[in-house]
């Protein structure tokens, strides 16, 4: 048995509602997205393979939040963050802040497998990248015309505050292999016109990422602040481990009840140790997508 989900981002949808064919583009990436890290489990390859080619995919598509289409900085730069986590081992690695790196899930990875450290910022991660031959770009690569578009308008709005989440914020993936092993995986770019220097939960291991092989993996999306306070990924973790809730009352208690009390919303997708997949958010809508190796095979919005 063998399953995969990720999403694309949780919050809310346009007033307009999205035009069939851009809800056609975004299945499309997620259906592309859910494919690269599904073969990689069908031909045998580990949880941790799966979910950082699922999560490099969405990176590369300028769809969502993470790599190329990253939300933009108020100084309209992009600062990106990302974090891996094996189950097996309880191993993670992280990147939070980086400016230039192609892919911040590889170097996350390569933080866990290469470094004796979980999580490296800054220019100390982009050294790092450079040490590990990692692809490096220009800033301007992660910057579209619709993240650009983007932050104009909430610089017009003059009621944007740090408050006010981006409303697609984070991509993320979360596997069980064939041998029963877990691993999670988030990537993002963080809130539209964000202050330079914020980090979210995403590269916060047990907050917006976390993976435990016995009880589950899980990836988080939604205003970051919130699921760092509620250390969110370790919660639902611990509510499965602890007081033997099933997965999906979990994520349904961390979300609906927990988060809330807080004020915060998202989106959150894992798996636990027998393939059992949940996909729940709080917000208008998630980008969703999951599959396993009995047949299921859905993508939502």
């Amino acid at each position: 048995m063998y399953a995969i989900a990720i999403h694309g981002g949780a919050g809310g949808l346009p007033a307009q509602g999205l035009s069939a064919a851009r809800q056609q583009r975004y299945r499309d990436g997620l259906a592309a997205a859910l494919e690269q890290g599904y073969q990689h489990l069908a031909h045998g390859a580990s949880s941790l393979e799966a979910v950082t080619a699922a999560v490099r995919a969405l990176e590369d598509d300028p769809l969502f939040n993470a790599g190329h289409g990253a939300a933009l900085t108020r100084d309209g730069g992009a600062e990106l963050d990302a974090a891996v986590m094996d189950g097996s081992t309880l191993r993670a690695g992280a990147v939070a802040a980086v400016r230039h790196v192609k892919h911040p899930i590889e170097l996350a990875r390569r933080v866990m497998e290469k470094s004796r450290h979980v999580l490296l910022v800054g220019s100390g991660a982009e050294e790092f990248a450079l040490e590990e031959g990692v692809e490096l770009v220009p800033n301007t690569y992660f910057r579209t015309a619709e993240r650009q578009a983007e932050l104009e308008q909430l610089r017009d709005g003059g009621t944007v505050s740090e408050l006010i989440p981006s409303p697609q914020g984070t991509v993320g993936a979360v596997a069980r292999d064939a041998a029963g092993n877990l691993a999670a995986a988030t990537s993002t770019g963080g809130m539209a016109n964000k202050r330079p220097g914020r980090v979210g939960d995403s590269p916060i291991i047990g907050a917006g990422t976390y993976a435990k092989n016995g009880v589950c993996a899980v990836s988080a999306t939604g205003h970051g602040e919130y699921f760092m306070r509620l250390v969110a990924g370790h919660h639902v973790c611990a509510l499965v481990e602890y007081r033997g809730v099933s997965l999906a009352e979990a994520v349904r208690e961390t979300l609906h009840e927990r988060l809330r009390a807080l004020g915060g919303d998202g989106g959150i997708i894992a798996v636990d140790t027998d393939g059992r997949i949940s996909l729940d958010f709080t917000t208008q809508g998630m980008f969703r997508a999951a599959r396993d190796s009995t047949g299921m095979h859905q993508i939502a919005i």
